[in-house]
């Protein structure tokens, strides 16, 4: 190690020390330990530019430490990057670009949100397979636009958690060769050692992946770093782990404790590890100029790179101009014009199950947008996600667009999120909602993010039947609509669901969550019901009963639409007037200005609500005089007709609501 190197590296160390400090709260030890794998990334690998951080063709890097925070920040300051040192005094402070924990924010270099362990680890997996998809699709002999690696940052915790294992064995499986893991061990989490509850073998279950995996012998040989990291970008038959083993809150008194982990070190730990490390007590948040000039080379190599690659870009545009507009558009996370118009819609005819609408419109639509891409947690044949005629994805044919996740809900849901974060492919995951729970992070993270990832729950509620309640969900639709910026769509029958793809499509700004029935409905003919204009304001008047102003409304989701019918006309029979919405989408309706919200639920009318599924929430949209047909129980394993009628989704027990209300 060079003097410049130490100086370097000391550099990252005390800036993230001292912004802990000043911020009274923080993760000090990670940074200190892993400064020398970061600054060998960042200065002798990493492909970036930081005066266009959204350049296509950039490496990426991701600290799926996010607790270890303050290093990226003071990666991103040194390097150039639009982070100045005042953000790096304001961490943890209101306003500021340095939460906690790294947030999405891709103008300044943060590729992704990172904090729950073993997230990023799976996002990197994503960016693997969309970078291997993108050369496969757009490379061609002479012309290589897509060559570019993903770099992880991973920390003991991250590889205890059960999504980096699903993740991890699945990117073996596909021999992800440009994925490189720095596992930086430091054998150190809140509770003490990580011999307390993590003694495996780390080594061997990754060899058992099909990953390569190396070791360095000491965390502070920045050459040893170097030279593994050179091995691993060699082998492209498959994806590296390279452990690296350091020493949490390094140089400091606390050094090799677990008091380093999760807080300030103190003033007087403080003064110790600077002394130690041969740094000025003073001032805070010093940055050497020979450390700075060494660190701000990531802009002129940053600069030189990207336009070299612009060049061969413009070469290969002039010769592959179709395939370049393409590109263009998949990088703006947009379908290709004349998209819609390939959204078949369903004729009154033949009753269908959403689930297989579903399938049908992404078949319909497969071959316009040609980076559309995504599968199933080993469910395609029931969640009709499959794309027919089209190769699957695997090793050695990265061109194709079917994706086998496995029986991986959780790694699905965090791979989903790297492969739109790294842009330039239309991702979509399928499984059944019930096992919704096994990927409700990443789901909240795409939402906190907001990234258009698309999700399809099929099976959606006690309708499955005889698969019996373990299978049947009941608190999930209530429990996804819980969480803001995730768009929730229950469509009532397949022309409701077309238009439910071309509202889910059409959404950059956050995930939408599709809930489709096993179960076949009635169509509805969009001629005579307002389905297209309905559907993407989230609800609308499907039918009115005839004289006047109603004396009830009926509101239902998804299949419950068909039950809300039938009622109106028994209830017309009896002289009451029932107004039937149709309410595909809280939020988007929730988005609708408040007159049209008005016209759709006047206040002065009660209103009935009908889901199958736990009632919560529905408060909002019932108002003081209404009333909710819902679950409060879990379901129950018979024929799923059996099950809706036996708990209360019968056309009585509306009637009996209903007749109660409108006295």
């Amino acid at each position: 190690m060079t003097k410049l190197d130490e100086l370097c590296i000391n550099t990252l160390r005390f800036l993230s020390v001292d912004a802990v400090e000043k911020a009274k709260s923080g993760h000090p030890g990670a940074p200190m330990g892993a400064a020398p794998t970061a600054y060998v990334i960042w200065t002798r690998f990493l492909r970036h530019n930081p005066l266009n951080p959204l350049w296509p063709d950039r490496d990426r890097f991701i600290l799926s430490m996010g607790h270890a925070s303050m290093l990226l920040y003071s990666l991103l300051h040194l390097t150039g990057y639009d982070m100045s040192i005042e953000e790096l005094r304001s961490f943890r402070q209101w306003g500021s670009h340095t939460p906690g924990h790294p947030e999405y924010d891709p103008h300044r270099g943060v590729e992704t949100t990172t904090g729950p362990l073993g997230q990023g680890f799976g996002n990197a997996v994503g960016m693997a397979i969309a970078e291997a998809f993108l050369a496969a699709r757009y490379n061609r002999p002479g012309h290589k636009i897509v060559d570019h690696y993903t770099y992880v940052m991973a920390s003991d915790g991250d590889l205890m958690e059960g999504v980096s294992a699903e993740a991890a064995s699945l990117a073996g499986h596909l021999g992800l060769g440009k994925l490189i893991v720095l596992y930086d061990s430091n054998r150190i989490t809140i509770e003490g050692s990580t011999d307390m509850a993590f003694s495996e073998d780390v080594a061997k279950r990754f060899e058992a992946y099909g990953w390569q995996v190396l070791r360095v012998k000491d965390g502070n040989d920045v050459d040893d770093i170097a030279g593994a990291i050179q091995i691993a970008r060699e082998d492209l038959s498959r994806p590296s782990l390279i452990i690296v083993p350091t020493h949490i809150g390094y140089g400091s008194p606390k050094q090799d404790s677990a008091a380093a982990h999760g807080a300030p070190l103190g003033p007087e730990a403080v003064e110790a590890a600077k002394r130690n490390l041969g740094w000025p007590l003073e001032p805070s948040f010093y940055i050497p100029d020979e450390a700075l000039k060494r660190f701000r080379q990531a802009v002129t190599e940053g600069e030189r790179t990207e336009s070299d690659w612009r060049e061969r870009f413009e070469a290969w545009r002039r010769e592959y101009p179709d395939l370049a507009k393409e590109w263009e558009i998949g990088q703006d996370w947009e379908p290709p014009e004349g998209w819609e118009e390939k959204v078949p819609t369903f004729p009154t005819e033949r009753e269908i199950a959403t689930r297989n609408a579903s399938g049908e419109v992404l078949n319909a639509i497969a071959s316009h947008i040609p980076y559309l891409i995504g599968g199933s947690a080993d469910l395609a044949p029931s969640t009709k996600t499959y794309l027919k005629g089209f190769p699957d994805f695997q090793k050695g044919n990265y061109e194709g667009r079917n994706f086998h996740f496995g029986v991986r809900e959780h790694a699905m849901g965090a791979i989903l999120n790297g492969m739109m974060l790294h842009r330039g492919v239309l991702a979509y995951g399928g499984t059944f909602l019930v096992f919704s729970d096994y990927m409700r992070p990443p789901i909240r993270l795409a939402a906190m993010m907001g990234i258009p990832v698309r999700y399809i729950f099929t099976h959606d509620s006690i309708g499955v039947g005889e698969d019996g309640p373990t299978h049947q969900p009941v608190e999930q639709l209530p429990a996804l609509r819980t969480i803001p910026n995730l768009v929730v769509i229950r469509p009532a029958d397949a022309n409701e669901t077309a238009q439910a793809w071309i509202a889910a499509l059409k959404r950059k700004d956050g995930p939408t969550a599709l809930i489709l029935t096993r179960q076949s409905l009635p169509v509805l003919d969009p001629d005579r019901y307002p389905i297209r204009e309905g559907v993407k304001r989230g609800a609308y008047v499907l039918s009115e009963s005839s004289g006047g102003k109603p004396d009830l409304i009926l509101i239902g989701t998804g299949s419950e639409v068909h039950l809300a019918l039938k009622a109106q006309e028994r209830l017309a029979s009896e002289g009451i007037k029932a107004r039937v919405v149709s309410m595909p989408s809280w939020e988007l309706f929730e988005m609708q200005e408040p007159e049209y919200r008005r016209h759709v639920l006047p206040p002065d009318v009660p209103r009935l609500a009908i889901e199958a599924a736990v009632p919560l929430g529905w408060h909002r949209w019932i108002g003081d005089r209404g009333d909710v047909i819902g679950l409060n129980r879990f379901g129950v394993s018979a024929p799923g007709k059996v099950a809706l009628e036996k708990l209360g989704f019968n056309v009585d027990n509306v009637l009996a609501h209903a007749r109660k209300l409108v006295r």
